[in-house]
């Protein structure tokens, strides 16, 4: 009896769905996009996928490889599937820099004369670093590339790098040679303890990117790992991109109190008062990292740590990601009873890094030496500019808001000697007569810089993130944050942790994990275990594609108007899929249905717009611009029906746009995708 009325209840269940997902997609409305599209069926609405989210998390890899791209340094990490409380980073490596720790290796790349790959990393800078000044202008030395896919406004696979030596590269050949040798890297590695080689079939490969990257910046990067063989394009789900903030918050849910400095802690914290905190509190986290730098595996809990049991229901974090090339800030609030993340603010940032202090360090070398002295110095003695630029490096980590005495930058010799047959007297003598006061010249042939000097270089960084901040905290959905996590590189600043404290004013505890230049890397390989663990993300834009609607008199423009056929149309329709900041949860997709314009048709495109503005009317509206292209590939579903309707899901809850299709009349899958590249 129980069966039999399992049965019944299932088959009515089942019935009812089909019959109302027939009445929904009966419904439709003529439309011509153009030529090609005579008909659009609006029927937006959105799918929770809720039996999804209940399933428990499947592994069909054997290891999850995360590979933490930055600006400055890079690395990778991974975890296999059947111990995921165990992270293992990369191996040691070789090369470093006084005062600057190797937990990863910078993101250099050097390429021969005949611009093939030859090494990255350390390798790549040392090797350089070795080349006659003249044999070095023949190489292509690249350093810092990773902003270029940021700041480049129609970013595309043609888009170009510029080399140390002023020559051009294609910048998808210099982004897949590094993805390539950090794939030859881990899987060597992988091969090694396994004591046979490793296939590349059993990994799925996490790549992490800045919050604020559009859309394009992540495509490229996934046309890159395409290209150096990290995943196919016949198997697309092997590869996840990482919001890297996203990923700093998933690891900070797994720390113990042991595991970081608490900045905004009221009392004392080892000993010393939160004012003490700042720069000592990290120093000494270095110095634990350091002595358990022979062990590369991190042992994390298997449920929340200790820090997310303070944390209850709709309780709410801010994640600070502050790296070498950009600041990315989300606002993320917690679910119980699993500990799932939702987004409550769309994410946001700017170009803030730490490179910004060393293009501050370029402007006053400027002011001292000369604008032309220095583009020429760059041009003709490539690897000794590089030099230059690493000495600052290791003293610009040793600013500290308390530092008394002087700080000693290394002129490299070529420096001093191309200065005096450029301008025809000493670096000395260009000292003295600058205008430039806080910075001496050192007998030992060294820049001696106050303390107050490089502090100045830190300033123009630091009081961008610290307006961000500000702005953030000021927004509806930024209130009553209980911590704010700084994580990435730059966070290690004691000058900018202490400006971050100023701010808050004690409205937040300030967490800083030990190891925190790898909190993103190991928090990417946790995504990796389990991609679902951020249920809720906003939409940074808003999408949707231009169509016909029926002309209404008073409502639309007269000039948009449109007759076909005795019937007034209005054109250039904004038909919206998803709004700025909107709130999507994993798993959701927007659907529509389209129509061939003939039998015949092999491809429907169809132009994607965006705009930040939450309300858009027209495609011509101003802010409005065309960043991609629906493609749907209709060949091999023709059908004998009258009208072909290819439904076409849409996902926007991922850290990647999706697009699905099936042909409702064969119930064929249709090849789908969303190109934003090629505009």
């Amino acid at each position: 009896m129980f069966f039999l009325s399992f049965f019944l209840s299932f088959f009515l269940s089942f019935f009812l769905s089909f019959f109302l997902s027939f009445f929904l997609f009966s419904i439709s409305l003529p439309f011509s996009m153009s030529l090609i599209f005579p008909l659009l069926l609006f029927s937006l609405f959105f799918l929770q996928k809720d039996s999804e989210e209940n399933e428990p998390t499947r592994h069909p890899y054997v290891v999850v490889v995360a590979i933490d791209f930055g600006t400055t340094s890079s690395g990778y990490a991974y975890a296999f599937t059947k111990e995921p409380e165990c992270i293992h980073t990369m191996r040691r490596w070789e090369g470093g820099d006084p005062g600057v720790s190797n937990q990863k290796t910078p993101t250099t790349i050097l390429l021969s004369p005949d611009r093939k790959f030859h090494s990255f990393g350390y390798a790549a800078r040392d090797f350089y670093h070795d080349l006659d000044p003249t044999e070095s202008k023949q190489w292509l030395y690249l350093e810092k590339f990773k902003m270029k896919l940021h700041t480049t406004a129609n970013l595309s696979i043609d888009t170009d790098l510029h080399a140390a030596n002023g020559k051009k590269v294609k910048a998808l050949d210099i982004f897949a040679y590094a993805l390539a040798f950090f794939k030859e890297q881990a899987l060597k590695e992988l091969s090694d303890q396994a004591g046979a080689d490793f296939d590349n079939a059993d990994v799925r490969w996490v790549i992490t990117v800045p919050a604020i990257w559009k859309m394009p910046a992540k495509q490229f990067m996934r046309e890159a790992s395409y290209k150096a063989g990290l995943v196919s394009r016949d198997n697309p789900d092997q590869l996840i991109i990482a919001l890297e903030p996203e990923a700093a918050s998933i690891y900070c849910r797994k720390l113990r109190l042991h595991q970081m400095v608490d900045l905004g802690n009221k009392t004392a914290l080892n000993g010393y008062s939160p004012t003490e905190n700042v720069g000592v509190g990290m120093t000494q986290a270095k110095e634990h990292v350091r002595r358990n730098r022979q062990s590369r595996t991190f042992l994390v809990e298997n449920v929340i740590g200790e820090l997310w049991s303070e944390l209850t229901e709709g309780d709410r974090y801010v994640v600070v990601d502050c790296g070498g090339g950009t600041v990315d800030l989300t606002v993320h609030q917690i679910r119980m009873p699993e500990g799932h993340l939702k987004e409550l603010y769309k994410a946001s940032g700017g170009p803030y890094g730490s490179i910004g202090i060393d293009y501050e360090f370029e402007k006053l070398l400027c002011k001292i030496f000369g604008q032309d002295f220095i583009d020429q110095f760059k041009i003709k003695r490539p690897a000794a500019w590089v030099d230059l630029m690493i000495a600052f490096e290791s003293r610009k980590r040793a600013a500290a808001p308390d530092r008394s005495n002087p700080l000693n930058i290394n002129l490299p010799f070529s420096f001093i000697d191309y200065y005096k047959k450029f301008r025809g007297h000493s670096v000395e003598h260009a000292l003295r007569k600058s205008n430039v006061d806080f910075v001496k010249w050192s007998s030992q042939g060294m820049l001696r810089m106050t303390p107050d000097a490089m502090n100045a270089l830190f300033k123009p960084t630091i009081d961008h993130i610290i307006q961000h901040l500000t702005e953030l905290f000021e927004k509806p959905e930024v209130t009553d944050i209980k911590f704010l996590f700084l994580v990435g590189g730059f966070a290690e600043s004691p000058l900018l942790q202490q400006a971050v404290q100023n701010m808050l004013q004690g409205r937040s505890r300030i967490i800083i994990p030990h190891d925190v230049g790898l909190t993103i890397l190991k928090g990417a390989v946790l995504f990796g275990l389990d991609p679902s663990i951020i249920k809720v993300r906003r939409s940074p834009l808003t999408y949707g594609v231009g169509v016909l609607n029926r002309f209404i008199e008073g409502k639309h423009p007269p000039e948009k108007m449109l007759v076909k056929e005795g019937t007034c149309w209005c054109t250039d329709v904004f038909d919206t899929f998803i709004s700025t900041d909107q709130s999507v949860a994993l798993g959701e997709t927007v659907k529509r249905s389209y129509t061939p314009a003939k039998p015949s048709q092999q491809v429907i495109v169809i132009h994607v717009y965006c705009s930040e503005k939450e309300s858009v009317s027209f495609i011509t509206d101003p802010g409005v611009r065309k960043c991609g292209t629906l493609k749907l590939d209709v060949s091999g579903t023709e059908s004998p029906a009258a009208r072909r309707e290819i439904q076409t899901l849409m996902q926007f809850g991922d850290t990647e746009i999706r697009a699905m299709a099936v042909d409702v009349a064969t119930s064929r899958s249709v090849k789908a995708s969303i190109d934003f590249l090629s505009q």
